[in-house]
């Protein structure tokens, strides 16, 4: 059901300061932040040859990710984010499967303009897994 790997989210406390590495040290190609106030983040996206990374900062005074900075103040991995063919049936199948999927179960536009659902961790081996519409 699942497809490639699309990316890995990295939750930082400096964006442009992670930016700035990621460009500078490792030679990578980074997007420019893009606000996202309906997720409550900023991203950048590391671009590599076989997927991207995606490196997440909070946006707004409500961001889901400003409790992971409080308790893992210098940032960490986040969650994998993997392609399906169709959100809908990969949701009905999981959820079928006893999976949780978060928030009101229902896709929301990503980062990439596509179809995105989460996955409660504690169903995926400790690992928050995102579901993006290829």
């Amino acid at each position: 059901m699942i497809g490639r790997l699309n990316h890995i989210a990295i939750v930082v406390p400096d964006l442009e300061a992670a930016a700035n590495q990621y460009r500078t040290v490792l030679g990578a190609s980074v997007t420019e932040p893009e606000n996202l106030p309906e997720h409550g983040v900023t991203v950048v996206f590391v671009e590599l040859p076989n997927t991207k990374v995606e490196l997440l900062h909070p946006f707004g005074d409500r961001s889901p990710i400003e409790a992971f900075l409080d308790n893992n103040a210098s940032g960490g991995m986040h969650h994998v984010c993997y392609e399906v063919d169709d959100i809908i049936v990969a949701r009905d199948k999981l959820k079928s499967e006893g999976a949780r999927v978060l928030g009101d179960g229902e896709p929301k536009i990503g980062a990439h303009g596509k179809p995105v659902l989460f996955l409660h961790p504690k169903d995926f081996c400790g690992t928050l897994v995102e579901l993006e519409q290829a």
